[in-house]
C-alpha cells in the first residue's frame, strides 16, 4: 500500500495546525469574518501563481489530474458552503473567545466529526476502537471547555469550534467525492467563491481591516495553511478515503498547541494536561485500525490519476506513458482480499 497519502495528510495537517495561533494574532487587527476571507483568498491567489509559474517551468505541459466535470459542481458547491463559508466563519469566532491552545487542541474534533458523517451518511466501515476514540475525544472536549480561573465553561466559544468542525466534517465528506479531480482547481475555485463571500460580508458589517501588514499576512498564511493544506488533503482524500484522512489530520491540533505555547500568551493550564492526554488516545486508536476482508470490485469505466504499481491498474497503452497519468479506463469485475482504505477503488458498502 502506498504511505503517499499519509505523507500528504501529515503535511497538511501540519500546514493547517499552524493556521489557528498565527490566526489569533490576527485577530487583533481583522475581524473573524474579514479574516476568514482573505484565508481563503490567500489560498486562491497563491495556487494561481503556482499554476501559472508550473506552466511556465514545465513550458505548458498538462497537469495530469483531470479537470472538474459537469457532475462535480454540486459537490464543490456544498463544499463551499460548509467548509469554505460555515467552518472558517464560525472556527475565528470561536478563537476570539477561546485560548489559542484549548482552540488548537479542540480542532481535533473534526477528525471525529469526518469519521461520523462517513461511517453513518456514506457508509465507510468503522470498528470498536473508533467509537472509543469518540468516547475519549468528547472528554477531551469537556476538559478544554473548562475555565478553572473563571470556574465556567467557555460554551459560547466551544460550540462555535465544535461548529466549525461539523462544517469541515461535512466538508470533508463531500470532497471525497470529487477528489479524485483535479485538487489545484478545486482549491483555487473554492478560495475564491469563499473568500470573496467572507470579506464582502465583512465590507458590508463594517468589519475593521485596519492593518495593511495583517491583510498581506492573512493572505500569505492563507496561501499555506488553507491553499497548499487544501491540496494535500485531497490527494490523501483520493487515497486513503474520508474516514482515514479525518483520523490522521489529528495531527493538527497538536501542531497548532505547541505553537500556541511559543507565540502566544495563553497559559497551559492543568485542564489541558487530561485533555491533551485524551486526545492522543483518540488519534491512537484510529490510526491502530486494520480493515481486512474479501470484497469484489465490479466493472467500472472512469478517469483518474493513477499508477500501474497499485495492483488495481494493470491495462495496457498503446505507448508509454509517464507515471503517473490519468486517461480514461476499464476495470474488469475482480474479486480479492487485501488490507485497504475507502480510496476511489474501494468505496463498497459492508454488511
Amino acid at each position: 500500500m502506498s504511505k503517499r497519502p499519509y505523507l500528504n495528510v501529515i503535511a497538511s495537517a501540519v500546514l493547517f495546525g499552524l493556521g489557528a495561533p498565527l490566526s489569533k494574532l490576527l485577530i487583533r487587527d481583522l475581524s473573524p469574518l474579514a479574516l476568514a476571507g482573505l484565508l481563503y483568498l490567500g489560498a486562491s491567489l497563491g495556487l494561481t501563481l503556482y499554476a501559472i509559474g508550473r506552466k511556465v517551468l514545465l513550458k505548458n505541459k498538462e497537469d495530469p489530474a483531470p479537470p472538474l466535470r459537469k457532475k462535480d459542481w454540486p459537490w464543490l458547491a456544498g463544499s463551499i458552503l460548509t467548509g469554505g463559508i460555515v467552518g472558517p466563519v464560525c472556527l475565528l469566532f470561536g478563537l476570539a473567545q477561546l485560548s489559542g491552545y484549548a482552540a488548537s487542541l479542540l480542532l481535533n474534533l473534526e477528525g471525529i466529526a469526518t469519521a461520523l458523517i462517513a461511517v453513518f451518511i456514506f457508509k465507510e466501515s468503522a470498528g470498536r476502537r473508533i467509537w472509543l476514540a469518540l468516547a475519549s475525544m468528547t472528554c477531551a472536549g469537556v476538559f478544554l471547555s473548562w475555565d478553572p480561573g473563571r470556574s465556567r465553561f467557555a460554551v459560547t466559544g466551544t460550540l462555535l469550534v465544535l461548529a466549525a468542525m461539523a462544517g469541515w466534517g461535512l466538508d470533508n465528506n463531500l470532497m471525497r467525492n470529487i477528489a479524485d479531480r483535479n485538487p489545484v482547481q478545486i482549491t483555487r475555485i473554492k478560495g475564491l467563491v469563499a473568500g470573496i463571500f467572507s470579506l464582502g460580508m465583512a465590507l458590508v458589517l463594517g468589519s475593521k481591516v485596519s492593518s495593511g501588514i495583517a491583510v498581506a499576512s492573512g493572505l500569505v498564511l492563507g496561501a499555506f495553511s488553507y491553499g497548499i493544506s487544501l491540496v494535500l488533503y485531497l490527494k490523501a482524500l483520493s487515497g486513503i478515503g474520508a474516514f482515514r484522512a479525518g483520523a490522521f489530520f489529528s495531527f493538527a491540533p497538536f501542531v497548532g498547541a505547541l505553537v500556541s505555547l511559543l507565540v502566544l500568551p495563553d497559559p497551559a493550564r492543568w485542564v489541558l494536561v487530561p485533555g491533551a492526554i485524551l486526545m492522543v488516545l483518540g488519534v491512537f486508536l484510529i490510526v491502530g485500525e486494520r480493515h481486512e476482508h474479501h470484497h469484489r470490485h465490479e466493472a467500472l469505466v472512469h478517469t483518474h490519476v493513477h499508477a500501474h504499481r497499485d495492483g488495481h491498474h494493470l491495462h495496457s497503452h498503446g505507448g508509454t506513458l509517464a507515471e503517473p497519468h490519468a486517461h480514461e479506463h476499464v476495470h474488469e469485475e475482480l474479486d480479492h482480499v487485501h488490507c485497504h482504505w475507502p480510496d476511489t477503488h474501494h468505496r463498497h458498502r459492508h454488511e
